[in-house]
């Protein structure tokens, strides 16, 4: 299979954009585009599959390289292992689910889908680069775009009494985003420079990720290149205190950003701890690792005592998907395979969960006009569709067996229960213990929400969703239970 199709097909589809002027045009074009993804992603994990079957063993499937610019020996080298297709998957789920939730965005809906479907190709070059440059090349994609989305498209977030500012505005978000994020490509770039000139002989230099996985670069190297890269992964996976573009970021983003930031941006840091730090530099990973799992073990801690204090349902998604992340990170630097292969099941089943749960809260918000809790309730007998997908979204986010979230969780603790030793035992046991916070702001915000009487006479006229709606909302709630009930199938991909 040519993987480039998955960068190709989203580009084609701005180009059609941007020749269309209807308004139905735009939107079953955007549609046809994320469909397109979502099919070539299922026929690369049937192919994927039976290469598999048929014995190939190769590390990476489907390669495919060519010099991009000889004089600093920068190649466009792609492929794919069971990881890069289990992000792909999350990806095209994601996609689909954002364009079919902004199906009546005002105004510019033509710029909106071009943005969104721009962020899908650089998540897609993301996930299959084998050589670092274009790997930092694409991750570049992904930034312009989520500040053009929130400073155009998103709002203030609400405040929190009748004579209280606005928590953040959306220009203050998308900026303090962009910033953050490049900040962190910075750091990404000053690591990737300091392997690159210590790559080959003479002048030799490469970008080559599989020729370091082959011959790893000596310690003190490795030491050298480590923090900056894992640093500036990491802010985008909130890496504890980098956070905090986080909660602002999503608030004030419009549904479908929100649902690409927590969905699949915030996992192409996780991706890239994994692909460029523990890959190839697994000794320096061991000796940072306790430095890591202490940043994740108070990113879970911290993120869920946060989202106890919040009001706000997008900032309550937010905070917990700081603590929800801080799992990702933790797999990571136990570094047990168990381990990873929960923070790899982790990366999934969060963005799976996240983005139903921003979809639901933008369907509320479009009709209610608020996303403060106190001003909600009854939800459930007005728009029981919406209701239940949040629901849903929350008990997965609170690892109730039989959705992913549980399978997910349970192979985290597993794994890093695995490393020996009793600080490591400890800080498995708080992440453990963060179950049960998290459970308390799930079942509080769900139960004020969605239950009790209707606060508001006017929302009894309300409507529940839409076909698009419900849609998005079927596709994502799929996913999430497909892997809670019969996770073997991805956790056996991603071992292969």
């Amino acid at each position: 299979m040519n993987l480039s199709l998955l960068v190709i097909v989203p580009l084609i589809t701005v180009i059609l954009l941007l020749f269309s002027r209807e308004r139905n045009t735009i939107r079953w074009l955007s549609l046809a585009g994320t469909t397109a993804q979502l099919l070539l992603s299922f026929v690369l994990l049937a192919l994927y599959w039976k290469q598999r079957a048929a014995g190939n063993t190769a590390p990476m499937l489907f390669g495919y390289r060519h010099t991009w610019f000889s004089a600093l020996n920068i190649e466009y080298h792609v492929g794919v292992d069971g990881i890069s297709v289990a992000m792909i998957l999350l990806t095209a789920l994601v996609m689909i689910g954002a364009v079919l939730v902004s199906w009546e965005i005002q105004p510019m809906r033509k710029e909106f889908f071009i943005l969104l479907l721009l962020l899908s190709a650089g998540a897609y070059g993301f996930f299959i680069s084998l050589d670092l440059f274009t790997l930092f090349f694409f991750l570049e994609i992904s930034v312009i775009p989520k500040f053009l989305l929130i400073g155009v498209w998103g709002s203030d977030a609400p405040s929190e009494g009748p004579n209280a500012k606005p928590r953040a505005t959306r220009e203050y978000a998308a900026m303090k985003l962009a910033l953050m994020l490049m900040g962190g490509s910075a750091l990404v770039f000053l690591g990737l420079l300091i392997l690159y000139y210590h790559s080959g002989s003479g002048d030799l230099h490469h970008f080559d990720m599989m020729a370091f996985a082959q011959n790893h670069p000596d310690a003190a190297i490795q030491r050298l290149f480590f923090p900056f890269l894992f640093t500036g992964f990491g802010v985008f996976t909130a890496l504890f205190p980098f956070h905090t573009w986080v909660p602002d970021g999503h608030s004030s983003a419009p549904t479908a950003a929100s649902m690409f930031l927590a969905g699949i941006s915030m996992k192409l840091g996780g991706y890239g701890c994994l692909r460029t730090v523990l890959f190839l530099a697994p000794a320096a990973a061991g000796e940072y690792s306790p430095y890591i799992i202490v940043l994740a073990t108070i990113a879970i801690v911290y993120g869920a005592f946060a989202t106890m204090m919040q009001k706000d349902l997008k900032y309550i998604n937010a905070y917990s998907s700081v603590s929800h992340c801080g799992f990702i990170l933790l797999g990571i630097g136990m570094g047990t395979r168990t381990a990873i292969n929960g923070a790899v099941l982790q990366m999934v089943s969060h963005g799976l969960m996240t983005a139903l749960f921003f979809a639901a809260i933008g369907m509320i918000y479009q009709r209610t006009h608020t996303r403060l809790v106190g001003k909600l309730g009854g939800l459930l007998k007005i728009m029981p569709f919406i209701a239940t997908i949040f629901v849903i979204a929350g008990l997965c986010s609170l690892g109730l067996p039989g959705l992913s979230g549980f399978v997910a969780e349970i192979t985290v603790f597993m794994g890093s229960w695995e490393r020996p030793g009793a600080a490591y035992h400890l800080a498995t046991i708080l992440a453990c213990a963060s179950i049960v916070i998290t459970a308390v702001y799930i079942l509080r915000a769900t139960g004020q929400t969605i239950m009790g009487r209707v606060n508001d006479p006017h929302y009894n006229g309300l409507t529940d969703a839409t076909w698009n709606e419900r849609l998005a909302g079927v596709l994502l709630v799929a996913g999430i239970v497909v892997i809670g009930v019969a996770p073997f199938w991805l956790n056996e991909l991603i071992n292969k």
